[in-house]
């Protein structure tokens, strides 16, 4: 599976005595006890997009590799100016990108040079074209030139000694353009990591099966899997199972034996048919982190068969938002990627609200057209439209407080959780 250590089965043990724990605090703990599961292995810079770094890089070659020209215009030597209005005859030929001058350019003379031009030896600046006049093979322009004018020298972006990109950077489009220019065409990677997903519960069924009245359709397996995919992790479907213990204990097994870690939802608490719970605490890992957030249950920690297994709640807003704020960093941790704390911008209120102390609150949000903080029209959970209503979260403190039109609010675009 992998050639990274693996977390020790008592790695998400809470002290005696925990009941709620703050968000904060549960994401402190969280990042203090995961590591890197994933292998890691060589990977062609051409096909390394979304790859975590598995080691810096270091360039094979400088960028520029050698001086260039800026523009296209005449090069000399800026020794060869005088005072006043410049007069210096052309040499024959040019350089051009891909063409260079093959010789030495005279001092006191001039040549066409192109941008991205190799500078030839004899050259040391450079003036546009736009600013000069060619009169019977003379090239005429005014004073003011600087040396060094129009000239990029060499590893005047990147130098032989720079790191180019550090260790546990996902790697972008923009990383491996800088990849290439710097010669390096392969990398050392992180394996992706795998990530089960399994949906738990008698109630739900997939969408085009027909469902009883008192069924409903399993929104959570989709929006996770997803979810898993936009992280730039490898999605292992485990679908669905039913509420009974042995299957459930087949299904996890199956998951530690395919995956780096398993994403469940539902079945997560204390309830006579929450069986995922039951066969965790069978296998003597399970903690039960009573975090003091909304909306949001237990989050359900544990080892199985020596993988890590993160028990989401079955409320589809409850899902998504515990996926965001502990699922994601924490996977990004496992996959080597690091920790990633989202940023929030701070926008003035569109809304009323009394918050009661006690709990953090994220409530579905989008900024709108003045740039304000609006939130959708209900906090229910289970109105599952919200989630695609909103294209962020407003985050409320744990204290109490009471928030007027106008007032400034913390908001997460989605885009911070790497949607």
């Amino acid at each position: 599976m992998s050639n990274a250590p693996k977390l020790s089965n008592d790695c998400f043990a809470l002290p005696p005595g925990v009941h709620w724990t703050p968000v904060d605090e549960a994401l402190s703990n969280l990042r203090s006890r995961v590591t890197p599961v994933t292998g890691i292995e060589p990977v062609p810079t051409v096909a390394a997009g979304g790859r975590v770094l598995a080691a810096a890089v270091s360039p094979n070659r400088a960028s520029p590799p050698y001086a260039n020209s800026a523009v296209d215009g005449y090069g000399f030597a800026h020794a060869s100016l005088v005072e006043g209005a410049q007069a210096l005859p052309l040499a024959e030929g040019r350089s051009a990108a891909g063409g260079p001058f093959d010789g030495v350019v005279p001092a006191g003379m001039a040549l066409r040079i192109l941008t991205g031009a190799m500078v030839p030896e004899g050259i040391d600046t450079i003036v546009l074209e736009e600013d000069v006049t060619i009169e019977d093979g003379t090239l005429k322009f005014g004073t003011g030139l600087k040396k060094g004018a129009n000239v990029r020298p060499v590893g005047e972006d990147v130098t032989l000694e720079d790191q180019v990109l550090p260790a546990g950077r996902i790697l972008q489009p923009q990383d491996l353009g800088l990849l290439a220019a710097v010669g390096v065409d392969t990398v050392s990677a992180r394996k992706p990591l795998r990530v089960a997903v399994l949906s738990t519960g008698d109630e739900l069924r997939q969408v085009g099966e027909e469902v009883a009245p008192h069924q409903i359709y399993d929104a959570n397996r989709p929006m996770l899997l997803d979810l898993v995919r936009r992280w730039g992790m490898e999605p292992v479907d485990l679908g669905h199972v039913r509420d009974d213990a042995d299957m459930v204990k087949t299904m996890l097994s199956r998951g530690a034996a395919e995956a780096d870690v398993i994403l469940t939802s539902g079945g997560a608490s204390a309830g006579d048919e929450d069986h995922i719970s039951a066969a965790l605490q069978a296998s003597g890992t399970l903690n039960l982190w009573r975090v003091a957030i909304k909306p949001g249950r237990p989050l359900a920690l544990a080892m199985w068969e020596g993988v890590p297994v993160f028990g989401l709640p079955g409320n589809p807003v409850a899902a998504f938002v515990t996926a965001l704020v502990f699922a994601r960093p924490t996977l990004l941790e496992l996959s080597g990627a690091g920790w990633a704390e989202p940023r929030a911008l701070v926008l003035p209120a569109a809304f009323s609200k009394n918050k009661k102390p006690g709990r953090r609150e994220y409530l579905r949000a989008r900024m709108n057209t003045d740039g304000q903080a609006e939130v959708f029209k209900s906090e229910g959970s289970g109105r599952i439209s919200g989630l695609s209503w909103a294209d962020g979260l407003v985050e409320l403190e744990d204290e109490g407080r009471t928030i007027s039109p106008s007032d400034p609010v913390k908001y997460y675009p989605f885009s911070e959780f790497g949607l």
